[in-house]
């Protein structure tokens, strides 16, 4: 039942629960937060050095983030089921299977990421004019959501890569990975932009660049790993019954981001129409906000490969203490990040576009949707849970229903009668309060670790 897991830095089958969660999920949340600093590097960039275009191309760079949303989010929740096969497949020993998802989960990723970017590049155009983007802003967004397309299939590699480290409780190398690709897109940033005059183009090819270094970083480092999770080009191949394991697990997810994804975009729809300063501020504002909702979603994922791999040694006590732990030690690192994120929140947006109008407006959905990620992190956590288990359409379903359907009603219903920008933002809260309580009910009315410990005790009598 154990596996040969001597070389993880973080024991996760028989170390400190607590002491293993901060170290798994300290390393994920930076990640995220680079690379969303990364990403709002660029948004920096050309509000500060594209002149009198600089609040267009602000709001055209943030016109395209639930987009690129939509077409990278169904992958990267299927790389949330390769490290929970994975997990599960070390928790029992079984180094084959583990073999046989790495590789199949590599193969996925280079041709799910080849039929993104043709995808993209064919429907940029109409789904950026579905979303009523203003006509001023309209030739930049469309340029740099063309250019992102090409690079989508390194995106997702990398997306793959850093799920199989994760699996093992390796964070560290994707957190190196990521480092190193973001500050080469920050320098491409300004030499492209500041140096080359370039405007939304220029970021969007630094973005691109980058994102193969860290795709490139990781592949070799799988090739030299002598653990589990090595890679050997050879063996590239993709496996029925992991590709089966890992989209039973990983599509729900992926899916459920999508549509995410895709309220998002009503909601995008919704701030456009209210004009570029709007979308300015709220771009603004979504890339500071984000670097929160990155440090309480790290604790869900911690929550998953914890689960993952105790549920598939069997020992169901750790189980719950990760779910107990993951609450406690999210609640404190969340609460840590609103005060400084609210406390520094004007001069943060002003960093990006120094408007008046912009900081103040930003401000605004900084307050509401920092106080609404207390929610986040509770349907975070229990999702990450029940996923742990191999449980991904329940989480998927209710998180759907309820984040998802609440805002496009919202948003179709309330917003016409009240058409403010805080009318809008006040939608997030409600929904994630709702989402919270259904994901509550759920986990009380399924019981996965008393319900898999009282199966795996039946099956051991009859045998």
């Amino acid at each position: 039942m154990k596996a040969n897991l001597k070389k993880q830095k973080i024991d996760i089958l028989h170390g400190s629960i607590p002491k293993g969660l901060v170290q798994f999920a300290v390393p994920v949340a930076a990640t995220a937060i680079l690379a969303q600093l990364f990403n709002a590097a660029d948004i920096a960039v050309v509000g500060n050095f594209t002149g009198d275009k600089s609040t267009v191309a602000v709001a055209a760079v943030g016109a395209n983030s639930p987009i690129i949303g939509l077409t990278v989010n169904l992958f990267i929740g299927i790389a949330l089921g390769v490290t929970v096969v994975i997990a599960n497949a070390l928790g029992h020993g079984d180094k084959n299977a583990v073999q046989k998802a790495v590789h199949t989960a590599i193969l996925v990723a280079i041709i799910g990421g080849i039929l993104l970017s043709v995808i993209g590049e064919i429907t940029a155009y109409p789904i950026l004019k579905l979303v009523n983007v203003p006509e001023d802003v309209f030739p930049f967004a469309l340029l740099y959501l063309r250019i992102y397309f090409i690079g989508i299939p390194v995106i997702l590699l990398y997306n793959f890569e850093a799920a199989i480290f994760r699996s093992v409780g390796e964070t560290k190398i994707p957190l190196i990975a990521l480092a190193s690709s973001g500050i080469l897109n920050v320098i491409l940033n300004l030499f492209f932009v500041a140096v080359l005059h370039m405007t939304v183009e220029g970021v969007a090819t630094a973005t691109v660049v980058s994102n193969a270094v860290s795709s490139l970083i990781l592949y070799f480092n799988l090739r030299r790993t002598k653990r589990e999770i090595h890679f050997e080009p050879r063996l590239l191949r993709i496996d029925k019954t992991s590709l089966k394991q890992i989209l039973r697990i990983g599509l729900p997810a992926g899916i459920q981001s999508s549509l995410f994804s895709i309220s998002n975009i009503v909601i995008q729809s919704a701030i456009n129409s209210l004009g570029t300063i709007v979308m300015a501020a709220s771009s603004a504002a979504f890339n500071i906000e984000v670097i929160s909702y990155n440090v309480l979603s790290s604790f869900g994922q911690a929550c998953t490969t914890f689960v993952g791999q105790n549920f598939g040694a069997g020992d169901f006590k750790r189980c719950k203490k990760t779910l107990k732990i993951s609450l406690l030690e999210g609640s404190i690192a969340l609460g840590i990040a609103i005060v400084l994120i609210l406390f520094f929140g004007k001069p943060l947006i002003a960093i990006f576009d120094s408007n008046p109008d912009v900081i103040k407006i930003g401000y605004v959905r900084l307050m509401i949707i920092m106080i609404s990620h207390t929610f986040s992190l509770l349907y975070e956590v229990m999702s990450g849970y029940l996923r742990g288990f191999g449980i991904s359409l329940v989480p998927a379903a209710l998180t759907t229903l309820g984040v998802c359907g609440i805002r496009i009603l919202w948003i179709q219903f309330v917003f016409p009668h009240s058409r403010t920008f805080e009318t809008i933002i006040i939608g997030y809260p409600v929904s994630l309060i709702v989402t919270a309580f259904m994901l509550l009910i759920a986990l009380i009315c399924y019981r996965p670790s008393y319900r898999f410990r009282k199966k795996e005790q039946i099956n051991i009598n009859n045998t």
